[in-house]
């Protein structure tokens, strides 16, 4: 009905007119401000739609899932960038023979993730893309929507040696690469290595011995120097390792010197 039919003062109407006008520009900046709430409109980011009484996956739960892992990986935007099929295996029948071994690995993981041989070690060589490998697999396994946490060995030791008196901080980091799903530990044992340097890793390690948790290292050791700097921590990383242990040697396989 039209305001201009209703029979009162016109000064009335317009007070009227104002207050309707004011109404709908009051809704429409609720609606505005709602829908910047929410993420997603069909669940309200609640990431399930009840339908007859039944929850019912969202189709945005698994972008919120993927989005999810990625934040808690700690993995950079830069190393997100290494993937399989940027990684150059022509210059040796070695680097060839551990690019297959890391493909096995991500190819046979839902059946061995749960039992012994559920890790792998890229070993040796300075240079020679162990890194770049292992964040190959840990990229896979994201894509996939299986959780990894990213430890880049000196720096997280250096913050936990520094913190160790602070029990809160302590625990919290510590539980989360000892509870992650799947651990990335990137330069292990890289530069100076004392005491509390192997206590530590050797926390994390037996920990995730002992509860069958996939790890994935990265070393600049051989399994010889492994196992002179900690026998206990070493034989543990073979076991869990088995058949993926990939350990490279050659100076022409350094990526840096070849320019």
């Amino acid at each position: 009905m039209s305001l201009e039919n209703l029979n009162m003062p016109q000064n009335m109407k317009k007070r009227m007119e104002y207050f309707i006008k004011s109404q709908v520009k009051n809704n429409l900046e609720s609606l505005e401000k709602n829908s910047k709430e929410y993420r997603c409109y069909k669940c309200r980011d609640m990431t399930f739609i009840i339908d007859d009484d039944i929850a019912v996956p969202c189709s945005c739960k698994k972008v919120r899932e993927a989005e999810d892992i990625l934040k808690k990986s700690g993995i950079s935007k830069e190393f997100r960038n290494k993937r399989f099929d940027n990684f150059d295996y022509s210059v040796d029948i070695m680097l060839m023979d551990t690019y297959k071994k890391a493909n096995d690995y991500v190819k046979f993981f839902d059946e061995i993730e749960e039992g012994r041989g559920n890790s792998i070690m890229f070993l040796g060589q300075v240079g020679s893309g162990k890194t770049h490998l292992s964040l190959a697999i840990a990229n896979y396994f994201m894509d996939s929507g299986v959780g990894v946490v990213y430890m880049g060995y000196r720096d997280v030791i250096t913050k936990l040696k520094q913190n160790i008196m602070d029990e809160v901080y302590y625990n919290r980091v510590m539980n989360r690469y000892k509870n992650a799903r799947v651990l990335l530990i990137d330069d292990l044992f890289k530069g100076r290595i004392s005491d509390s340097d192997v206590n530590i890793i050797f926390e994390i390690v037996n920990h995730r011995y002992f509860n069958n948790l996939p790890v994935i290292v990265s070393c600049e050791k051989r399994v010889s120097e492994l196992m002179d700097i900690d026998e206990a921590i070493c034989s543990r990383l073979i076991e869990m390792c088995g058949d993926y242990i990939c350990e490279i040697r050659g100076k022409k396989l350094n990526y840096r010197m070849r320019g």
